[in-house]
């Protein structure tokens, strides 16, 4: 079946011999039926390993994959196989998947530097788009993909993994519920021992590495997470000066690429300190929020503590395990769904948002600028 407007034209076809008042009645049951079928999705690259999301999300049944767009041979017999999906399902190009299938919709797993393309061959059609983190290699590229989104009026959201952890959606909230009074100071850490380190796969690591391709090293692929948590937490509030120090630390590794950063937001009453690192022991994703009154620790995904200040040095410290967040904001695939059929809108700022994301580019450019330059950058208002 066809999407937007052609449905409700192939609506009007089918139902041309019934009389007005019947389809009148019909109407708002034929068109739930419709945000109830599954979301026509397209993949588009599957050298990014986070595509193991949506080949699992699918069973969920709110989505169907109508095709993939993939070239790699050697990377297609691969997750065939491990996914047991027809060769038939595979694309040479964007314009090959839409010209057979018309998706609603289409989610990228390629290249950071590809995404430009994605939403160019897209968004003319009114096919939303949902990239992987971070949005773009560079503010400039992030601008052309809004330009387009809002001229064709298509959803452009960006998929984080910590959007989905219920630790980061209840600190918010307590943070909005006055629990630690206002925010002074957050720290984010991101990152694991490196991607060579860890084993990720050829496909994934010949371009992760590469800032042509990926617009930076550690302090883009974690760099934008805690720009992302931050411009959230701020509700939008730009920081007026970004100050970075980038390190390589395995060049025998990362060659042409930053593995470790520091990276520092300053607002009017706040300041963010990012640590984004190919270098850590541990692989981690955590983060800590300061207010007036006390600390949120979002230790990992389930695992928050609430510490309220006794006196000079003391604490009251209250642990929490989280379940999992309520649907559709347990699942990147669930909210893309639920956004495309009005179900859900997103907040101004939201982690997914463009406008967001847009703010985490320009930061992210900042921090490259600084790290050249070792002087503080200051944003415009």
């Amino acid at each position: 079946m066809t999407n937007g407007l052609s449905f409700f034209v192939y609506l009007k076809e089918l139902l041309k011999p019934m009389k007005a008042g019947i389809l009148f009645f019909l109407l708002p049951f034929l068109v739930y039926a419709q945000d109830e079928k599954p979301l026509r999705l397209g993949v588009i690259g599957l050298t990014h390993t986070h595509v193991h999301m949506v080949f699992s999300s699918e069973k969920r049944g709110e989505f169907e994959i109508v095709g993939i767009v993939e070239q790699d041979k050697e990377v297609i017999a691969k997750y065939a196989k491990w996914y047991s999906f027809s060769p038939d399902k595979v694309y040479n190009s964007m314009e090959e998947l839409i010209a057979a299938q018309n998706p609603e919709a289409v989610a990228a797993f390629n290249m950071i530097s590809e995404h430009r393309k994605v939403v160019e061959k897209a968004a003319p059609h009114g096919i939303h788009v949902m990239v992987e983190k971070p949005l773009a290699i560079n503010l400039k590229e992030a601008r052309k993909m809004e330009a387009l989104a809002k001229k064709y009026g298509i959803h452009l959201l960006t998929n984080y993994e910590t959007t989905w952890y219920p630790t980061n959606a209840r600190a918010a909230e307590m943070v909005k519920e006055g629990t630690i009074g206002e925010i002074r100071k957050v720290v984010v850490r991101d990152g694991h021992r490196g991607p060579k380190k860890i084993g990720i796969d050829r496909e994934f690591l010949d371009w992760l590495i590469d800032p042509r391709y990926n617009g930076g090293g550690a302090s883009t692929d974690f760099g934008c997470y805690g720009a992302n948590l931050m411009t959230w937490l701020m509700h939008g509030q730009k920081p007026r000066q970004v100050l970075a120090a980038f390190q390589q630390l395995q060049p025998e590794n990362n060659p042409a690429a930053d593995d470790d950063a520091t990276i520092i937001l300053t607002y009017n009453k706040a300041n963010a300190v990012i640590q984004p690192s190919w270098n850590w022991p541990i692989g981690r994703k955590d983060m800590e929020i300061y207010g007036l009154t006390g600390a949120i620790y979002a230790d990992n995904k389930y695992d928050l503590r609430l510490r309220i200040a006794k006196g000079y040095d003391g604490f009251e410290e209250t642990p929490q395990k989280l379940p999992e967040r309520k649907k559709p904001y347990d699942d990147p695939f669930s909210l893309f769904k639920a956004v495309i059929r009005n179900e859900v809108q997103l907040p101004p700022y939201d982690l997914s948002s463009l406008e967001n994301n847009i703010m985490v580019v320009e930061i992210l450019d900042a921090a490259r600028k600084s790290a050249k330059t070792g002087k503080a950058v200051t944003l415009k208002p």
